[in-house]
């Protein structure tokens, strides 16, 4: 009894990831550019110590690598606001200084002269941070290319202040970083560039991409996994109450 009791605890303490996880997407149903991930995966675990041979306890392997499928695009009409073809990614500057990925293109550009997106991440272009000069008018072409154009004198030609950092990631595996941005998989490239994939990397102006997670599949998942819970919490009350009901046979009258 106190094997399945201990495998059924087990499996409640575990699923919390699957519970953070489901709740995680949900809680950002209508983040501008938010991914889900891909599901973790519960397995066997084998018990290491004296005894045969024979304890194992579930457990969850978590990666939390990013599904890139798109979400809904919104026409905004901003030259600012893009969103991004395919498996791109744009690169920004994390707080920590690192260099990570995103895919929200709400950007905007700061008192400072900077280009950042709408939750404070800087971003980056391919020699470092983008600066458009005071009093200029950003817009962004459909390759990354970043121009300013001086908003009292239409007839001026626009000018090239950047090149947006992109990367085409169909072929290199992104992991979720704890700010929410993405990295690498691969050890090499974690917290760095990589290198990008054989796909043309680009976006759109004048559009945002939205959530690519589904509310009604999530919640379907919310109430299945609920219910495992339940069963897992009525497993380990069964289990004592067949416990104590065995104990009170065994005593001697």
């Amino acid at each position: 009894m106190d094997r399945l009791a201990f495998t059924s605890l087990a499996a409640v303490q575990s699923a919390g990831q699957i519970r953070a996880q489901i709740t995680h997407d949900m809680a950002n149903v209508s983040t501008v550019g938010f991914k889900e991930s891909y599901q973790v995966a519960a397995r066997a675990v084998k018990i290491d110590g004296d005894g045969y041979e024979t304890r194992f306890q579930p457990a969850v392997k978590a990666r939390d690598i990013i599904s890139l499928e798109p979400g809904v695009l919104t026409q905004t009409g901003n030259p600012l606001d893009v969103s991004f073809n395919e498996k791109t990614v744009l690169g920004v500057q994390a707080t920590d200084g690192e260099t990570a990925f995103t895919r929200r293109g709400d950007l905007r550009v700061t008192s400072t002269g900077v280009i950042e997106n709408a939750a404070g991440h800087l971003v980056l272009g391919e020699a470092g941070p983008i600066t458009v000069p005071p009093g200029m008018l950003a817009t962004v072409s459909s390759d990354g290319t970043v121009y300013a154009t001086d908003a009292t004198q239409s007839e001026t030609p626009a000018i090239v202040v950047g090149s947006l950092m992109l990367r085409d990631a169909s072929e290199m595996p992104l992991l979720r970083r704890t700010d929410g941005l993405y990295t690498p998989l691969a050890l090499e490239f974690r917290d760095t560039d990589f290198p990008t994939g054989p796909g043309v990397a680009s976006l759109q102006s004048g559009t945002l991409e939205g959530s690519n997670v589904n509310p009604i599949e999530t919640m379907i998942k919310l109430m299945d996994f609920s219910r495992s819970f339940e069963a897992q919490i009525k497993m380990i009350t069964q289990t004592k109450s067949i416990d104590e009901t065995g104990s009170s046979m065994m005593r001697l009258p």
